[in-house]
């Protein structure tokens, strides 16, 4: 059947000026939300989409059947010991959500979690929380913050039923199920109680929806909460807690760049709280509470003259001390640090070297010998993914890790922390025949315009990929804000790899992979590295035998899908076809503008084009929209997806895009989620459809449309 014409967004330029130059844009009517014609013209894409893809309901149905087939639908999670329960998820099979679960302990000194089956209740079990139910009667269901109070007796949970990000919070007890007084409207994620549980607090955003403002709110009363922190840097985001000894509460404000913290012993939750190291220009930070040979400290991560980051110990009485601080982790050019959790015996430490995330631990024996060595774990694969878990608890004996790489589905271990005993406590299950000894994984290195090595990582199904011979790729990127694409296991990737599908991951510049250094390579007035590194990996590829242009489609979500935007005006020659999630294809109109949500704090990630000139060229000279080619009928096929109600990368960027890609000829479609946002559709047979949707279009544009799983 013939296709109907696809739709075209009617051309009613505007005139954007900023520094004496002007561009034409001929879409930015688009942005009307509340427009019926806007409504109407995205319902025409969605319609067109589904027209355009009706031939691979067959596949699509035979992909989501796959996910599903593979999943153990009615199962649960670790539980993690937190007070006097044991707290889990358990999902089952047909619903939606996970269903939030405890069990009390049965002795203080039991560490050892309980044994639990799958889809029946165990003795003495409490519901906590049932996203099913409360998810009753909604298109769209989001849980925001979720913190039960330290005695276990009360509930703090937050809820958004638009996919807008703006989330009610209530108060539950849970002896009685049923929820106080206490309703507070447009929260943003992250309230916490304090030790007591008399008291919540909890942050609130700006006309931009950028968290600006802590409240403490008295539990059980409906009056006026008390503003006991407000930030006026546009560029700051805050947030509250508490540290795991549950002795000091935190603000932290950060922007992209700096950072600071407030403290407040937790004994005095009415009190005012005192700043830890005050923000310099530059400087991020981040601390734990220690308690080390009897004394309390406060560890300190920090970047002030340590590009890598370096951690000390200060009084945490007296935190800007110099005669009294100790370097516990000196800085190393081939080391990232990045976290530090505190402990009664031990802190636990994530870090990043040789391109990989890694753990170790560092021990505090006690009487005044301060500090052990670093105890790094090994792990017997080349290619993975380690990473400190759930472990709340201060004086806990254990520490959990989780562990998965592109063929070890996620796995559960708890760590002995005396002993150095690792205990397997759960690995993901996938249902059917799935042996991770069928599949390989491998990392290359390609090499950049400029002579940077960029590395790749690589996974296929052993028998399908024949040395020499091109086969199909699948190439994914993402390279911002110092988000590391690290090797971890996917039940949905399985659908391509069992068709000779190669999935193999671009760690371009802009990324963490490699440091903080590779990061700041990929930013501001270096941007283009992100894009050019992509496309030097598509050109390895193809130069090693893996692949041809015809058999290479590239993937990229949210600052993803501007690369993927990037790389289209760049090489379009390179790619079959090219999907974009959530893309941020519209830069530059975007950080012009402050009002938005996210703008502001987004200068120190793009540059600020609104004051300087330097920058708005630089992004001009790469913002997707803009910089599609008159004649784009030789792009490859681009799928663009996005969410109505995305707060994150408005729906506008891909809607814009899209016309403006169509206008000039290239093959695209757009499908947009009228109820949902930046993170897709909810609940998780959604999520599955939508990405067996994403799988089948794939395969096709790959030729693979017919192709056997095997």
């Amino acid at each position: 059947m013939a296709l109907p014409e696809a739709p075209r967004a009617a051309k009613r330029p505007s005139i954007r000026s900023h520094h004496g130059r002007e561009f034409v844009d001929d879409y930015e009517w688009l942005r009307e939300k509340e427009s019926p014609e806007v409504i109407t013209h995205l319902e025409a894409e969605n319609a067109y989409t589904e027209l355009s893809a009706r031939h691979l309901e067959g596949l699509r149905e035979s992909v989501f059947e796959e996910i599903k087939g593979r999943v153990q639908e009615t199962d649960l999670g670790v539980p993690t010991r937190e007070g006097g329960y044991w707290y889990y998820s358990r999902t089952a099979e047909g619903k939606q959500y996970g269903i939030q679960c405890r069990l009390p302990i049965r002795s203080t000194d039991d560490w050892t979690p309980p044994s639990i089956e799958p889809g029946v209740d165990a003795p003495g079990e409490e519901v906590v929380f049932d996203g099913n139910v409360e998810a009753q009667g909604h298109d769209f269901f989001s849980l925001g913050s979720f913190d039960v109070s330290a005695d276990g007796r009360l509930l703090a949970y937050a809820v958004d039923l638009e996919g807008d990000e703006r989330y009610t919070l209530r108060i539950r007890d849970l002896a009685t199920g049923e929820n106080l007084p206490d309703e507070i409207a447009e929260t943003a994620p992250g309230a916490t109680f304090d030790a007591s549980g008399r008291y919540l607090f909890y942050p609130t955003v700006d006309e931009s929806w950028r968290p600006d403002t802590i409240w403490r709110h008295e539990v059980g009363t409906t009056g006026d909460d008390v503003s006991v922190f407000h930030e006026d840097d546009d560029r700051y985001w805050i947030g509250v807690g508490l540290t795991r000894s549950r002795q000091y509460l935190l603000i932290e404000a950060g922007s992209k760049i700096t950072s600071e913290t407030w403290l407040l012993d937790s004994a005095d939750p009415t009190g005012e709280f005192r700043v830890v190291w005050p923000r310099r220009e530059g400087v991020e930070y981040e601390i734990d509470h220690a308690i080390v040979d009897g004394s309390d400290r406060l560890l300190i991560l920090h970047n002030d003259g340590a590009v890598g980051f370096e951690l000390v110990d200060v009084p945490a009485d007296r935190p800007d001390s110099t005669d009294d601080r100790r370097v516990v982790l000196e800085h190393r050019p081939s080391r990232r640090l990045e976290s530090v959790e505190a402990f009664a015996g031990h802190l636990l430490v994530d870090f990043r070297a040789d391109g990989l995330s890694q753990i170790g631990v560092i021990r505090l024996p006690g009487g005044g010998a301060g500090f052990g060595e670093l105890d790094v774990l090994a792990f017997d694969e080349a290619l993975f993914t380690a990473g400190w878990s759930s472990n709340p608890e201060f004086t806990q004996a254990t520490a959990r890790f989780g562990f998965t790489s592109f063929v070890t589905p996620s796995t559960v271990l708890d760590l002995d922390v005396s002993s150095g005993e690792r205990h397997l406590l759960k690995q993901q299950t996938v249902l059917g025949d799935y042996s991770p000894d069928d599949y390989d994984q491998s990392r290359e290195w390609a090499t950049a315009d400029d002579g940077t090595r960029v590395p790749v990582s690589l996974v296929w199904k052993k028998g399908l990929v024949e040395p020499g011979v091109p086969a199909p790729v699948h190439l994914y990127g993402y390279g911002s804000y110092e988000h590391s694409i690290d090797p971890g296991f996917s039940v949905a990737r399985l659908s391509l790899l069992d068709r000779g599908v190669v999935f193999a991951v671009a760690h371009v510049r802009g990324g963490g992979e490699l440091g903080r250094e590779w990061y700041e390579d990929g930013k501001t007035l270096t941007k283009r590295n992100t894009f050019t590194d992509f496309v030097a990996v598509a050109d390895h590829l193809i130069a090693e035998g893996r692949t041809t242009p015809e058999r290479l489609v590239a993937e990229g979500g949210s600052a993803g899908g501007l690369l993927m935007g990037a790389v289209a005006n760049l090489a379009p020659d390179r790619f079959a076809g090219i999907l974009a999630a959530v893309p941020f294809v519209d830069a530059l109109t975007s950080i012009l503008d402050p009002d938005l949500p996210l703008t502001v704090i987004e200068w120190d990630e793009w540059g600020d084009p609104l004051h300087d000139p330097e920058v708005y060229d630089y992004m001009a000279g790469y913002t997707p929209y803009e910089n599609v080619a008159d004649d784009a009928s030789g792009y490859p096929r681009i799928l663009a997806v996005t969410s109505l109600n995305d707060t994150r990368v408005l729906y506008v960027e891909p809607a814009k895009w899209v016309a403006r890609l169509r206008d000039a000829g290239a093959p695209v479609n757009l499908k947009i989620e009228m109820q949902a946002g930046h993170g897709g559709v909810s609940g998780r047979y959604e999520s599955w459809k939508e990405r067996a949707f994403e799988i089948a279009w794939l395969l096709e544009v790959l030729g693979l449309a017919d192709a056997p799983v095997r």
